[in-house]
């Protein structure tokens, strides 16, 4: 499997996991934001976000760049669009930071896929 057919995977599994971050974080609300909304914040995010970060690295800017941008997209909008409480925030943001890097984990060392996160290395149970 190519790397341009790998990419859609890992938006998917990204955006399953980050809608999840968000259902967990705010389960305790009373009045929980609709499906529609945590759908809508989680695209502009994850979608958003990759497709971003893809488009800098394929276009060569630098590394600060398109990762800063999507970063702080991730860190900003979700706590703003929902309000997140001074607990819920907490929980956002560290579930939201270990998310990534174990994604990246799992998908390189179940299947070899190195590219999520190409600067930390795991290696392949492959291997």
């Amino acid at each position: 499997m190519t790397e341009a057919q790998r990419f859609p995977i890992f938006i998917v599994v990204t955006l399953v996991v980050f809608a999840l971050i968000l259902r967990v974080v705010m389960r305790k609300r009373a009045s929980r934001p609709s499906l529609f909304a945590i759908a809508v914040v989680s695209c502009i995010v994850v979608v958003g976000g990759m497709l971003f970060a893809k488009l800098g690295n394929n276009a060569g800017w630098p590394w600060w760049i398109y990762y800063t941008a999507p970063a702080l997209v991730t860190l900003v909008l979700p706590p703003i669009a929902f309000r997140f409480s001074g607990t819920e925030l907490w929980q956002y943001l560290i579930l939201a930071f270990l998310s990534s890097p174990l994604i990246h984990a799992v998908f390189s060392f179940f299947f070899g896929w190195h590219e999520y996160m190409p600067f930390l290395h795991v290696p392949s149970m492959q291997d």
